[in-house]
């Protein structure tokens, strides 16, 4: 192996679907447990409201980041319908994800390359999933930047239950 294919070896575990699964899957849990925190100061002790403003910021922009990772996750695994509810309803549940995860993973659905980065894309969904994986960082702003459109859209719609 050459020093450029170990380097381009361990680029492609570093942001494989198994990997960013799993970091999108940790940051919902610990962003879980900072709004529940958060809720225990204000509802419980009473002392400060800051932690559910801070954590339930948190959290709202990680729950969007982590339905973009399912979704993309689960196209390029060509997870079927099911699969694909079942990962978006683990971030419902507080810390779901994590086994989630486990579960996904143990079911060899989290893969350690991207297929379509190998394979030529069938559909419309599959072609721009493609072209993103193939420019990371400029889909990485994309959706970075669209996840804040959409959460500030939800911001000026107001907390749920309100």
């Amino acid at each position: 192996m050459t020093t450029s294919s170990v380097a381009e070896a361990r680029r492609g575990d570093a942001w494989s679907p198994r990997r960013v699964f799993a970091w999108a899957a940790a940051a919902e849990a610990i962003t879980w447990t900072l709004l529940i925190a958060g809720m225990v100061l204000k509802y419980v002790t009473k002392t400060t409201e800051l932690g559910v403003r801070i954590g339930g910021g948190l959290h709202g922009f990680v729950f969007l980041a982590f339905v973009a990772t399912v979704l993309a996750v689960a196209l390029d695994g060509r997870w079927g319908v099911g699969r694909t509810v079942l990962g978006l309803a683990s971030a419902i549940v507080p810390w779901a994800t994590i086994p989630f995860e486990r579960w996904a993973d143990g079911k060899a659905l989290l893969a350690h390359r991207w297929r379509l980065l190998r394979e030529e894309p069938r559909g419309a969904l599959e072609k721009v999933l493609a072209a993103g994986l193939r420019r990371p960082v400029g889909a990485l702003l994309l959706v970075m930047g669209l996840l804040v459109v959409v959460f500030g859209v939800l911001l000026l719609l107001g907390p749920p239950g309100a």
